[in-house]
């Protein structure tokens, strides 16, 4: 197992290279990059000076470093008829771009390295300053939602199958097929009628993951208005999630329990409860616990945005959002870096989990 750990392990650093240069490439074929943002703001400006654009007289842009990426060249000579040159070239040299995007490229790898992702073009702060500030957002939705959604979705799974073809399997059926059709988003936006002031009842908070006062309130308290602000946007993510968990965990209980060893197992006098908890949930649990790690990445990455905007949560996704929007590449890309480690790493995560659950897999004779 200590072999194939390593395997994965080295195989990260190929992958996250892979990745950050194809996105690179892409980015310099995309218009639109911040030298001419800048320059159509003051073109629209009527061509102001420079003080404040380039922090010598208040900095409303932030210094950035060599090491940040950028997009191509083509467009911004064509945004800026009508500039004096060495205003324009001034502005490629704030943003880093008066180097070649080879070098560019080179130096941000560097960088990483270290896990220096730069500075923001826009925000007064470095990328990993802006990253520890809106992780624990991200991490709070993605961390107890999959919970949530485990802790409903395996018992109503094993129940649905124990009791397959029942009233209570029709019954709970429909529940999962309204899962699966309404999108967690607008539960999320029911919820903010009926509970957080929409047109009903003001009960549960919309904004931020605490009350503005709550640091001066002992822990205890903060731990339950922490809690309080996490009510609606993880019940909208749980609603929107337990249908297909529950589906597969019904599936994989049925197909072990209609296998010869369960049927041996009831010829032998074990009783059902021995045979369903002692034999067929580990068989069964196998695909299902170790989707964990996969489950906490894909709710992390694709409801974190929506839900961050609709209950005013300042997290990962909407970092990530803004910076596209805003053409923020050092942001852009050192988010980018983070969540594709942190999936790679979930991943290796995921086959250790597959031990765990079942001693029997080695992936080392699997390799050999």
């Amino acid at each position: 197992m200590g072999a194939y750990l390593v395997r994965r392990l080295l195989l990260i650093i190929p992958t996250l290279f892979g990745i950050i240069a194809i996105n690179f490439v892409v980015v310099q074929f995309a218009p639109g990059g911040p030298v001419e943002q800048m320059i159509s703001e003051l073109r629209n400006r009527g061509g102001e000076t420079m003080g404040r654009m380039t922090g010598q007289g208040g900095s409303e842009v932030a210094p950035v470093s060599s090491s940040t990426p950028g997009s191509g060249e083509q467009g911004a000579y064509r945004g800026a008829r009508g500039l004096d040159p060495q205003m324009v070239a001034d502005i490629r040299k704030m943003f880093g771009f008066d180097k070649p995007a080879g070098e560019r490229f080179v130096l941000m790898l560097k960088g990483y390295l270290g896990f220096d992702f730069g500075r923001s073009f826009f925000l007064d702060k470095t990328v990993l300053q802006l990253i520890r500030e809106k992780m624990p957002v991200s991490i709070s939705l993605g961390l107890w939602s999959t919970l949530l959604v485990y802790l409903v979705s395996i018992p109503l799974g094993i129940a649905k199958a124990v009791r397959h073809g029942s009233r209570f399997d029709l019954a709970t059926s429909a529940m999962v097929l309204v899962g699966y059709a309404v999108p967690s988003f607008l539960f999320a936006i029911l919820l903010v009628v009926l509970f957080a002031g929409g047109s009903f009842l003001h009960i549960f908070p919309l904004r931020g993951l605490t009350s503005p006062e709550a640091a001066d309130w002992p822990w205890w308290q903060r731990v339950l208005d922490y809690l309080w602000h996490m009510v609606l946007p993880t019940t909208a993510l749980v609603i929107g999630g337990f249908a297909s968990l529950t589906m597969l965990t019904k599936n994989c209980f049925l197909e072990e329990i209609r296998k010869q060893y369960t049927v041996t197992a009831r010829a032998k006098g074990a009783s059902e409860q021995r045979v369903l908890y002692r034999h067929v949930f580990r068989n069964a649990m196998l695909l299902i616990v170790a989707g964990f790690p996969a489950a906490f990445i894909s709710i992390l990455f694709s409801s974190a945005l929506l839900m961050e905007i609709i209950f005013s949560l300042d997290g990962m996704g909407l970092l990530g959002f803004e910076s596209a929007i805003r053409r923020d590449y050092p942001v852009m890309f050192g988010t980018l870096y983070i969540f594709t480690l942190l999936g790679l790493l979930m991943q290796i995560v995921g086959d250790l989990m597959y031990t765990v659950v079942d001693p029997r897999i080695d992936f080392e004779a699997r390799q050999s």
